[in-house]
């Protein structure tokens, strides 16, 4: 009788490292899970706990009819640990699920701490021992001494775009003066401040801003950048109107002050619940700080705003799915090492707790010398899985959840609305029904 592997490692310690160790330890695994912080911070992170949100504090819709939401409500159904602690901790923000950072970072790691089959190594990880069960989760930011172990394991170099964040304003430096507060066609409770512009201001900002200084980026010739993480400059230059129907879109906000939309308008979503701090929503950037502060300021209700984190941009680095992976998330070359997360080439946070989901489950299976589990593109998961394995090699990018992932219905349905909805219901029966064929909970 072939003894089974009870012991996995996991390398990183973020959303899809640490929905994998849970997947993994709430099945009896002993998980290894190593994490380089608090030894060592990539340029873009500074919280110690795991699971540190670094781009964004909103994880997109969580409406059943869209792809963000359902991916979520996905999820739900097989009991992700990193959804349920977004899901309490969770900031108003509308009709998405935005989490206070500081404290969803905080109770992932309490949750993970309560099993006494988890051992923490804390340190950077170089090499790869490729005799022993792996998860690779260590993200877009993976560290230059592993990205050289895993490149030189695929015998490949890796792919690679620019990621940007956006930079958060001190709540009592706004000018409310110039915004109001509500939400887009009044879908929320008021959970964003809104940033009136009129045209002569908008021209005068959208002047400067295609004019302002950048951070100029030595490590590549060329940048690539991901569309859902465009930064606001590099859109700015693409037309006069191009913010207008993007982050700075004044459709569906009406000011009550005229009761008009306004010509332009800049959108401040809360960073906490005690609202003490505002992101700019969709102002990713790679400006250099002091052309951040001149800049932005010139949008009136920021006047005299305080910065408490300007934008930045870094690298993000992934692997050619298609070339190296299965739909699995496992290695065609090597089964025993799966890799989860922005790594694998998913794009966005539930997409990699998705993914780390998905690649917990798998090599548990493996280990046991079971079917690996495809989801079916019946469910934005197995769209997700189904992606990564049949995407043109030669022109592969990191795809995010979006409802082109699903097989259509059986019968054309004119209403899109109702169309989502379907495909919805469609979606999470099936998980139902292989949640419990599989005893996946």
């Amino acid at each position: 009788m072939v003894k089974i592997v009870k012991t996995v490692n996991i390398i990183g310690a973020g959303l899809a490292g640490c929905e994998a160790a849970y997947q993994l330890l709430k099945r009896g695994y002993s998980v290894k899970l190593f994490e380089m912080k608090p030894v060592k911070f990539s340029p873009a992170h500074k919280n110690p706990n795991f699971a540190e949100l670094v781009c964004s504090n909103s994880l997109k819709s969580d409406l059943l009819a869209s792809a963000g939401g359902l991916l979520k409500q996905e999820l739900r159904e097989m009991d992700s640990l990193l959804i349920s602690c977004a899901d309490k901790c969770r900031v108003p923000a509308g009709s998405a699920l935005a989490v206070d950072r500081e404290e969803f970072a905080e109770i992932v790691t309490k949750e993970l701490k309560k099993f006494d089959n988890l051992e923490i190594i804390n340190g950077e990880v170089t090499d790869l021992d490729i005799t022993q069960p792996i998860i690779i989760a260590t993200g877009p930011l993976t560290s230059d001494n592993l990205s050289r172990s895993i490149a030189k394991l695929l015998k490949e170099q890796h792919l690679y775009f620019y990621d940007a964040i956006a930079p958060i304003v001190l709540a009592d430096t706004i000018n409310f003066s110039r915004a109001f507060v509500a939400d887009r066609y009044d879908k929320g409770d008021g959970d964003y401040i809104n940033c009136e512009m009129n045209k002569e201001e908008y021209d005068a900002f959208y002047n400067e801003l295609i004019a302002a200084k950048t951070v100029e980026l030595k490590e590549f010739e060329k940048m690539v950048v991901y569309e859902d993480c465009m930064p606001v400059e590099v859109l700015a230059k693409r037309g006069y109107k191009s913010l207008l129907f993007g982050p700075l879109k004044p459709v569906g906000l009406t000011n009550p002050r005229t009761g008009r939309y306004p010509y332009a308008v800049a959108q401040l979503r809360a960073e906490h619940n005690i609202k003490d701090s505002y992101n700019m929503v969709g102002f990713q950037t790679n400006l250099t700080f002091g052309e951040q502060e001149r800049v932005f300021k010139l949008i009136p209700a920021l006047k005299d705003a305080t910065f408490s984190r300007f934008g930045v941009m870094h690298r993000n680095t992934y692997v050619n799915a298609p070339k190296v992976l299965n739909k699995f998330f496992q290695l065609k070359e090597y089964d025993n090492i799966f890799i989860a997360g922005q790594l694998s080439g998913v794009e966005g946070y539930v997409e990699s707790i998705a993914s780390g989901l998905v690649c917990g489950i798998n090599i548990s299976r493996h280990l046991e010398r079971k079917n690996l589990i495809f989801f079916t593109c019946d469910t934005i998961i197995g769209g997700l899985q189904n992606y990564l394995e049949s995407a043109d090699i030669d022109k592969f990018q990191p795809m995010g959840a979006n409802m082109g992932l699903l097989k259509g219905l059986d019968r054309y349905i004119k209403n899109k609305a109702e169309k989502n909805n379907l495909l919805a219901v469609k979606s999470i029966n099936f998980i139902k029904g292989i949640v419990k064929a599989e005893n996946l909970c």
